[in-house]
């Protein structure tokens, strides 16, 4: 796959992902997917996207910066949301923080396979 095709398939996943269009998420994600080492699948990997949502509402994906290096992925996230509760075990409640997550895609089979990613709690936690 080309750097221009990964491109654009991603950022037809992030939209997928804004739409909350989770019968289309097996379009993107592998069956086999990963998420910071622990391999959960489609099935899991859904129910995760399902509970963000339910847990920060307005959440929303907007892409930052995007390398694509075939079969790879970089993306910074940036995000400005309020979760409802406690996030990252912070006392959020409902308060509006802006913070951004770098994530890295291994795709394999046209789909996103492994995911690392890592959030900017510190940037939370000045917010609070």
């Amino acid at each position: 796959m080309e750097k221009s095709e990964l491109s654009d398939l991603y950022r037809a996943y992030i939209a997928c992902l804004n739409k909350q269009d989770w019968t289309q998420l097996g379009q993107f994600v592998h069956d086999d997917a990963s998420h910071n080492g622990k391999r959960f699948g489609l099935a899991g990997y859904r129910e995760m996207l399902e509970r963000d949502f339910d847990e920060i509402p307005d959440l929303h994906f907007n892409i930052q910066l995007l390398i694509a290096d075939p079969p790879f992925i970089a993306s910074r996230l940036a995000f400005t949301c309020a979760p409802k509760g406690r996030f990252l075990s912070l006392p959020v409640n409902g308060k509006t923080v802006s913070f951004a997550e770098n994530v890295f895609y291994q795709f394999r089979e046209g789909k996103i396979a492994e995911v690392w990613s890592v959030i900017d709690k510190a940037a939370i936690e000045a917010q609070l």
